[in-house]
């Protein structure tokens, strides 16, 4: 069969070593900046793991201020909040510090604050986008959400409704990983945000909408490195070689995600977040199981599925085989060894919930 053609993007810049978050201030210097943003949430900044992309800014000799406000699944207000004190500092860079909530903050930012004429309500879509974005570095701190790499930024909307931007302005000019700022990240939010990466990694190999080759080897790889050291991770947290690993897995799933979308896991988890509050990582390990049980009906997800299998539960698939309940049972169990919870009602949802969660779920729409 003959390859299928596609168009693959991706940020121009990766840097990824131990301490690399101290080098950020030299890199976005070289892009032009002179009055850098740091954009990051209040437990970054109490932890200190902010500050240190602060000073390597600021010993670069550049002006550095931060907003530390970022929450969970970021308002729109929020959003208008950074870009007003963006303005008024007369920022020329951005820094994108912390999980997902921050670096999606961050690149919206970036745009807004660039050349455009166009308001946020303007730019909900897909390239929607019209103009040039400041320079835009991104440092994670989770392993996890890939946002460092994608060019997308989910927004919340209204009281609990998602809207996403998507635009290649949107990548950052530098995805910085550094295990360092990781090393304290606890167990149950490593182990959420780990198998939220390992969710992009199985929607972009088993996505029907511009599925490509080279998603298909970044997913696969992916899951190596996150089914290698997750429970490495979890078990000690200052193993640096396992936390290296895993941001560049979580990087690699972005990627691949990022140019072959995520499908009926993030869908279903989206109104979990937004109505009760659950973090991104948690409602995705939640929906995971279920989801996949239900496509395993499909012969042609099946078929993908028996590929991922052994690569995340080598010694289960030795066992039982490579079938699409194998790998449901493994991510159920990982759920239970790593200690997060494994059902709804484990997180304040009710029966009566279910009818209203999946009615916004068919809203999802990016």
């Amino acid at each position: 069969m003959a390859m299928k053609g596609f168009l693959f993007s991706t940020v121009p810049n990766i840097l990824c070593e131990l301490g690399a978050s101290k080098k950020v201030g030299g890199l976005i210097k070289n892009l032009g900046s002179k009055k850098v943003l740091v954009v990051t949430d209040p437990g970054l900044r109490k932890l200190g793991l902010a500050d240190i992309v602060v000073e390597g800014v600021e010993v670069a000799g550049l002006k550095c201020s931060v907003y530390d406000k970022v929450q969970e699944d970021p308002p729109e207000v929020i959003i208008t909040e950074i870009i007003q004190q963006c303005k008024a500092g007369e920022v020329d860079g951005i820094v994108g510090v912390g999980g997902g909530s921050s670096m999606d903050a961050a690149k919206l930012v970036a745009f807004m604050c660039g050349d455009t004429r166009q308001t946020i309500s303007e730019v909900y879509g897909v390239d929607k986008c019209v103009g040039r974005r400041l320079p835009l570095i991104q440092v994670p701190t989770t392993a996890g959400t890939g946002s460092e790499v994608t060019n997308i930024s989910v927004i919340t909307t209204g009281v609990a409704e998602k809207k996403g931007v998507v635009g290649g302005q949107l990548y950052a000019d530098y995805a910085v990983l550094d295990g360092d700022l990781t090393l304290t990240l606890p167990p149950k939010v490593t182990a959420a945000t780990g198998i939220d990466a390992m969710v992009h990694a199985i929607e972009a190999y088993t996505s029907k909408f511009k599925k490509n080759v080279l998603s298909d080897v970044l997913a696969r790889e992916a899951l190596r490195l996150l089914g290698d050291n997750i429970r490495r991770a979890c078990e000690d947290g200052r193993d640096a070689e396992a936390r290296m690993n895993m941001l560049l897995g979580s990087l690699y799933a972005g990627m691949a995600f990022a140019n072959s979308p995520c499908a009926a896991v993030h869908a279903l988890a989206y109104p979990i977040g937004s109505h009760f509050h659950v973090p991104h990582g948690l409602s995705n390990s939640l929906m995971l199981p279920h989801v996949l049980r239900f496509n395993g009906f499909l012969p042609s997800a099946a078929e993908l599925y028996r590929d991922l299998t052994p690569i995340v539960f080598p010694k289960l698939s030795a066992i039982r085989g490579n079938g699409a309940e194998v790998l449901a049972d493994g991510y159920a169990q990982l759920s239970v060894d790593l200690r997060i919870p494994t059902n709804l009602k484990e997180v304040g949802i009710k029966n009566t919930d279910l009818q209203f969660l999946a009615a916004e779920a068919m809203k999802v729409d990016r």
